[in-house]
């Protein structure tokens, strides 16, 4: 097992092998909350605390998996371009949504880091929860986060967006497709936008977008506090 464990197909098939497990129980269950991202983690998490495997092993393959994140992230870009009519109708609602979303994101999180009593390092590395990794790697940085913390809130604000994303669209009744792709996009970067590409290639297409802005946004006034402070 070990042996096999060391070859990058190791990592490619028991990352695809548990996704696509976890789409399977989706469509059984019906269910919002089962989430194949989630349970692929988990799933091989445990398989390589089990037999005993070295991530490094398993990341062989975990590498040329990750090959394909740039090439996913701008398929996005095809559902954007079909939309572009009705982005461009929406440009301003988007763009402010995006704007009071990072500002309400960093406000908060900086808020309940101050009631709670965490260090500056700590809260620094949680500011940057709901953009997308690389912007959110640079910013903690820039703070003087710890960035490993910041990947996993990233991963983890990711999930919980694309698990409860559909049930508070429902329960706040909110019909405006362009609405729930700009709040999603906002709180759950690429994670949650996966899951309003589910929804309607309009929510999918203003996610995207909703996305690339709050990091933009987030950047730009967490160095203006910088500057300013």
């Amino acid at each position: 097992m070990n042996n096999f464990a060391a070859e990058p197909l190791f990592g490619i098939i028991i990352s695809i092998a548990f996704y696509l497990f976890g789409v399977f129980l989706r469509e059984k269950i019906k269910s919002d909350f089962i989430n194949p991202l989630l349970l692929t983690i988990i799933g091989i998490v445990l398989t390589l605390i089990l037999f005993k495997i070295p991530f490094d092993d398993y990341n062989q393959g975990g590498q040329i998996i990750n090959l394909f994140l740039g090439p996913a992230t701008a398929s996005i870009a095809y559902s954007v371009f079909k939309q572009i009519r009705i982005l461009k109708k929406w440009a301003i609602p988007i763009i402010a949504g995006c704007i009071g979303g990072s500002l309400a994101s960093i406000g908060s999180v900086y808020f309940l880091c101050r009631v709670f009593g965490f260090n500056d390092a700590l809260t620094s590395s949680i500011i940057p929860k709901s953009v997308t990794t690389p912007i959110a790697i640079e910013i903690s940085a820039q703070l003087g986060g710890m960035p490993s913390i910041t990947v996993s809130l990233v991963i983890l604000t990711g999930i919980l967006g694309a698990l409860f994303s559909p049930f508070l669209i429902r329960f706040f009744h909110i019909s405006e497709r362009i609405a729930a792709g700009t709040a999603i996009g906002v709180s759950s970067h690429g994670i949650g936008t996966s899951k309003a590409i589910e929804l309607g290639e309009i929510e999918g297409a203003v996610s995207g977008i909703a996305m690339g802005l709050s990091g933009l946004f987030t950047s730009i006034f967490i160095s203006l506090v910088q500057f300013f402070g």
